[in-house]
């Protein structure tokens, strides 16, 4: 049977961000994959060395919606390492819940884009619709529903009294059992599992070799997850578990993400029930002296790192960022070898690729 080649992208209704794949496909089955990226370079990453280091904590949010919070958070740790300044443990237990609400948000995105992508779209409304109890969280509590603004060099620039974390808890209690509902329907409803199950299989061995992060490579079996690994902000005081399973398909990639968001809401009743008291940043704008720092924190789509170099001046000398989609989207070659080409859409999307932030 001979063979010919698919264009997907760069635009494509299941791609969220320009991407091309050209795919070479013998029949209905896919033989070879390219991966073409470029088309959203911004340059962010020299505008960074343009703006002032107190600038660049609203730029990089801007770098990506779903991680906006991350970014942030861990370019703020690294100018925190270089400037030898010392976050309050209100402030750090302040940064987990704003990282915990976050992550709850995007992982029910990934998944009702699942649903969407099955052809299951009153479950996509149902998550959408679940996940709105997390928007209008992050609007009361941040006053922003995706660009929150919660990091500052220091610390943080919001707070929760009585009445937020009051808030907090109903909302939680609203979401906790309509996310149960939602897992239901992932481990059992038949059109999920004959669409996802052994579909875009990436075994442990490979996740290794590709040295994909976040809930990819936790669904390929590898315990790795940077908030137990190296803990920051008041991680090493929380119970966090590491969610994994060994199937590394499309069902398994969601699955973690399910579980994850449930972790999520416990670990911020953690931080509610715990919120040390003190200061919440600096009184003061920090200096920031010349030196480097490397600093990383578990983006909802993985492990994300931050490099950054001062000179001394108000302007930083370099910085350089890893996101997690630049490790996973290489491995997108094994999960698509030998797939339907119909189930192309479902394993990109399985992936959560960002491609805005790692294009840069």
């Amino acid at each position: 049977m001979s063979t010919f080649t698919i264009p997907v992208g760069p635009l494509h209704v299941a791609l969220e961000e320009p991407m091309y794949f050209k795919v070479e496909v013998e029949g209905e089955t896919v033989r070879n994959v390219e991966i073409t990226a470029g088309h959203v370079h911004r340059g962010v990453e020299y505008l960074t060395t343009k703006r002032t280091i107190f600038q660049n904590i609203t730029l990089t949010e801007r770098i990506c919606s779903l991680c906006s919070n991350s970014h942030p958070e861990a370019y703020c740790m690294a100018i925190e390492q270089i400037a030898g300044i010392a976050v309050s443990e209100r402030a750090e237990s302040l940064r987990v819940m704003a990282s915990e609400i976050k992550r709850i948000a995007s992982h029910l995105f990934n998944v009702a884009i699942l649903a969407h992508l099955v052809g299951f779209d009153t479950l996509f409304m149902q998550v959408m619709e679940t996940r709105e109890i997390v928007q209008d969280l992050k609007e009361t509590l941040f006053g922003n529903r995706m660009d929150i603004g919660a990091n500052c060099i220091g610390g943080v620039r919001f707070d929760l009294d009585s009445k937020g974390l009051s808030y907090l808890a109903a909302q939680l209690l609203r979401l906790e059992p309509q996310l149960d509902e939602i897992v239901r329907h992932y481990r059992t409803n038949t059109s999920i599992l004959r669409r996802t199950r052994g579909v875009g299989v990436l075994d442990r061995a490979a996740a290794v070799d590709c040295a994909v992060v976040g809930p990819v490579a936790r669904a390929s079996g590898i315990a790795y997850d940077v908030r137990t690994k190296a803990p920051y902000s008041a991680y090493d005081k929380l119970d966090v578990p590491v969610h994994t399973l060994e199937d590394g398909d499309v069902w398994s990639r969601a699955l973690v993400r399910l579980a994850e968001a449930k972790t999520a809401i416990d670990v911020l009743r953690q931080c509610a029930a715990h919120l040390p008291e003190g200061p919440t940043g600096p009184r003061e704008r920090p200096d920031v002296p010349a030196g480097q720092a490397i600093a990383k924190c578990e983006a909802p789509r993985g492990e994300l790192i931050y490099y950054v170099r001062t000179d001394g001046s108000r302007c930083p000398e370099r910085v350089k960022w890893r996101v997690p989609s630049f490790m996973n989207w290489d491995a997108l070659r094994v999960m698509l070898a030998d797939a339907k080409v119909a189930d192309i859409s479902l394993i990109v999307s399985s992936i959560d690729p960002c491609i805005s932030c790692t294009e840069r």
